[in-house]
């Protein structure tokens, strides 16, 4: 089974600080596979899951829990475990963090191996993916991408994962094909993506170093983040919009799931179908699992069947199961009535009126055998094994523990025991009191829910005084203002404790604090809060931002920020943010939509060197670029470089900067490949006054003062007059009906249809403004449109100031420190221009300009519109000249390695389809 296979190996195992480094009995040739095999009848044709070859003949071998099937040949060989013990030999619990139900198709259930046919969920982080009905058994091995405040190690290991490869993968020892469409097999580190099959991963060196992304990737030693109380999707900052339907209560869906798929085996008349409960958990949320068993079955048989169907495999003779009625079911008072009919003698299963339901149960016991799991580094062995009775206290356990641990010498007082429930979803932990008698909390465990009893640990753990460290980012509230006046605005809206709450960064043009907070559940409670909470009719927003150790970063690394904004390029951002997410580490990856960039530069801030990926259009690219202006002077990295993922609809600079005229679906390695080998290259960024008049006389005789200048920043171009109409028409349209706008082929479908509807306008824009260069006033020819540009593409790739020499002005470069300004004629010069059959008229170049309005005029920078009022405009050099990275010319060498290592980031493209 997949979650058992990558546990068993290691499950990252180098990076298992709380149960050391390797571990003697957990070799994975000495691991069990626990599986139940049988000799069954193929009905149709059926593939091995070890060796992916045909079964030939009508006989193979199938696991009757987890449905591994296999060669007589293969049988010695399966090193892969069953479900049932997979959660066992996880070394480290990490929950995993699903997204929304989806449609994945040619993938498999790690839990029951079987094709996901109706929707599915699969992990964000990782490459796990399950039905719905299965999620409850997927066992908590998601990748560890940071420390939790007592974890500290640099050293990982590959973190293996079973399956889901295309059929042209192949294996890293032996070369030879790994991956299969048919059935779940072949292997795959979750970081550097080595790809390898059952047999041959166990030889491959345990050390992972990332791969060819390694300079790229954020490791997780270096990221830490106090996450008790906050979900996965909290700590990753994943939109919870994405999982509306994915919460808590898609168990109960996945029971109706159980039902409808496990009704299709019971048609036999010689057979009978029964719901089966596993403790009073299901039955109080009317969960249930459906077993099919024979109807001469005996007591024992239904009971293992039972058993089976919740991936458990304990001996049928320690359980029992008792009645319920449907009456019972439905009543309010279930638990009390479960708890009452415990005692009772359970008899014979088949009886000549068969109840509805079953309740499993495990039968007491005076005593019985624990495993205690020591929560400190390199102590040399996984777990202890140790037999406790009626008499066993928490006390004595850790009494009993400490010397088979070397640590005799210790006070008790310094140890607790803590209870740890490995859900697929969350990690749960609960310090036991030191006199709680044992047997009876695993009673009630097993009363709660056997399954649960299944994915429950115990540790022994070392008293420390942690420090309790949560960092909040809080965005939306009113810009320029001071610490104290953010901490009252705080006080009165969130009512904020100011004793374990403290303010640690203003960010005070953007109107956003960063919270240091001590407590886990203030934390929990403001971050909750934020999410109701307007400040001057503005939301605020929160994100939980993790702590970057820069000082344990490699020194040849460069981590890469990457940003994605999942509204551009008809939601090709939402499959985008779950490639990077599973190829970098999730904290580098942050969606735009959910705070902005400020959160993301605020994370990387004490990082000595990194770059940035822009996954957007040309809007969003000044966005972050924006951002960094602002925030340049609060980053020890205050240049990095930046590079573009094209999402939009024109993807001007993503062309000159050779990314493409806009992503159709490229492999998302290969991109990131292509970011690591980019050219560093300088442009000029341009800051854009609007309104800046002088303040009018008379404004002391109570006339109001007139409003600052409105400062835009600019990349590409800036347009007046009929190129910002037509931007102007098409930005309203979008607002009517957005749900349209969502290919870039309607897109320039509406820009075209709105330019024919002003074909025949005539316009005089020269006799309407006034321009500026240099300090010297420049006379304008008869057009319609002025366009100021900066990039030499300009409207979706058209070469605007054309490629003719003219000894009148330079040669344009994106570095120059110049402005090439541009005249149009009007909507049919525009659209010769975008053809290719014309170029602009050239009216002059400069570096400081200023334009007069005579009166309202349409506006546009970078493609944002608006109508400007009369005044002036002025544009000028901003700052320091940005760094891009511009894709390198030099064709990547075809290397076998480099398709290996990542053909499985063609996920992306089947994924939520």
């Amino acid at each position: 089974m997949a979650d058992g296979s990558r546990s068993v190996r290691g499950g990252s195992p180098g990076s298992s600080p709380v149960l050391g480094g390797r571990c003697r009995g957990w070799a994975p040739s000495a691991v069990p596979p626990g599986h139940g095999f049988r000799r069954v009848t193929l009905t149709k044709p059926t593939f091995c899951h070890y060796c992916t070859d045909f079964i030939w003949g009508l006989a193979g071998y199938q696991c009757e829990v987890c449905n591994f099937m296999s060669h007589e040949k293969c049988l010695k060989n399966v090193k892969i475990p069953c479900s049932c013990i997979a959660a066992s030999l996880v070394r480290v619990p990490v929950a995993h963090c699903f997204g929304p139900p989806g449609h994945y198709k040619r993938k498999f259930c790690t839990v029951c191996r079987k094709s996901l046919e109706s929707p599915a969920f699969r992990c964000e982080v990782c490459e796990l993916h399950v039905h719905t009905d299965c999620i409850l058994f997927a066992c908590s091995d998601c990748r560890q991408c940071h420390q939790d405040g007592h974890q500290d190690q640099d050293t990982y290991h590959h973190h293996w994962r079973e399956g889901n490869l295309p059929s042209g993968a192949r294996c890293e020892v032996c070369k030879k094909t790994c991956g299969s469409s048919e059935v779940l097999s072949g292997m795959r580190c979750e970081w550097c993506g080595i790809l390898a099959h059952a047999a041959c991963y166990i030889i491959v060196t345990p050390e992972c170093t990332f791969g060819r992304l390694r300079n790229m990737i954020l490791p997780p030693s270096c990221v830490q983040l106090f996450s008790r109380n906050f979900s996965k999707l909290h700590c990753f900052r994943i939109s919870e919009n994405l999982q509306a339907e994915s919460d808590e209560d898609d168990d109960v869906d996945g029971s109706t799931q159980v039902s409808a798929k496990d009704v299709q085996i019971s048609t036999d008349s010689s057979k009978q179908t029964l719901k089966i409960f596993d403790g009073n958990d299901a039955v109080k949320r009317n969960q249930f699992r459906l077993i099919s068993v024979p109807r001469i079955a005996k007591n024992e048989e239904v009971v293992e069947a039972a058993l089976r169907a919740y991936y458990i495999n304990d001996d049928q003779q320690e359980y029992e199961l008792q009645t319920f009625t449907q009456q019972a079911l439905l009543s309010d008072d279930v638990i009390n009535r479960n708890d009452a009919a415990e005692d009772s003698n359970s008899g014979s299963v088949f009886r000549e009126s068969v109840p509805e339901a079953w309740i499993i149960r495990a039968k007491p016991k005076d005593e019985e055998v624990i495993r205690i799991y020591p929560a400190w580094l390199k102590v040399g062995m996984a777990y202890i094994s140790l037999r406790v009775n009626k008499e066993s206290t928490t006390q004595s356990v850790i009494k009993e523990v400490l010397p088979l641990l070397g640590r005799q010498t210790e006070c008790l007082q310094n140890f607790k025991l803590v209870e740890v429930l490995m859900g697929s979803k969350q990690v749960q932990r609960m310090v036991l009191d030191s006199q709680e008698l044992i047997l009876n909390r695993l009673k009630d465990i097993r009363k709660t829910s056997i399954r649960q009893m299944n994915q429950t640990r115990f540790y022994v753990v070392e008293n420390s005084k942690s420090i309790v460290r949560v960092n909040l980012f809080i965005g939306g509230l009113p810009p320029q203002l001071s610490p104290e006046e953010y901490t009252n605005i705080l006080k009165d809206e969130l009512a904020i404790k100011t004793n374990v709450v403290s303010v640690s960064h203003v960010y005070q043009a953007q109107g956003a604090v960063v919270l240091e907070i001590s407590c886990f559940s203030e934390a929990e409670r403001i971050y909750m809060l934020v999410k109701d909470t307007t400040v001057n009719d503005k939301p605020l927003n929160a994100v939980v931002i993790p702590e970057v150790m820069a000082s344990k970063i490699p020194q040849n690394c460069w981590p890469l920020l990457v940003f994605v904004n999942p509204k551009s390029g008809g939601l090709k951002g939402r499959d985008l943010l779950y490639s990077f997410r599973k190829l970098l580490n999730p904290h580098q990856v942050f969606e735009l939509t959910n705070g902005g960039p400020l959160p993301g530069f605020h994370t990387f801030s004490k990082v000595p060197s990194f770059r940035v990926l822009v996954c957007g259009g040309d809007g969003t690219v000044g966005w972050v670029l924006g951002a960094l202006e602002e925030i340049r002077h609060k980053l020890v990295c205050s240049e990095p470089s930046v590079a573009i993922l094209p999402l939009g609809t024109g993807n001007d600079l993503g062309r000159v900067l050779r990314w493409g005229a806009g992503y159709s679906g490229e492999d998302p390695y290969s991109i990131l490949i292509s970011v690591d080998e980019a050219d560093d290259v300088l442009m000029d960024r341009w800051t854009i006054l609007l309104d800046a008049e002088e303040p009018a006389d008379g404004a002391e005789n109570g006339v109001a003062e007139p409003e600052p200048p409105k400062i835009v920043q600019m990349n590409n171009y800036c347009g007046l007059g009929i190129d910002a109409e037509l931007s102007l028409d098409f930005h309203h349209a979008r607002e009517e009906e957005p749900g349209k706008f969502n290919s870039r082929f309607h897109n320039k479908g509406v820009y075209v249809k709105v330019g024919l509807q002003k074909i025949s306008h005539t316009r005089n824009l020269h006799k309407d403004i006034k321009l500026q260069v240099d300090q010297r006033e420049v006379e304008l020819p008869s057009i319609e449109g002025l366009i100021f540009i900066n990039i030499p593409s300009w409207g979706s790739g058209a070469d605007l100031w054309g490629s003719d020499s003219d000894d009148r002005f330079e040669k344009p470069r994106i570095d120059d420190g110049l402005l090439e300004v541009v005249g149009v004629t009007g909507v049919v010069h525009m659209g010769q221009v975008q053809g290719g059959f014309r170029s602009g008229i050239r009216i002059a170049q400069g570096s400081y300009f200023r334009v007069t309005l005579l009166k309202p005029i349409p506006v546009q920078v970078d493609g944002e519109p608006w109508i400007q009022a009369p005044g002036q405009i002025i544009i000028s050099a901003a700052g320091p000249k940005v760094h891009m990275l511009k894709k390198s010319k030099q064709k990547q060498k075809k290397t076998g390695s480099l398709k290996e290592m990542r053909v499985d980031s063609m996920a992306v493209s089947e994924g939520g389809r």
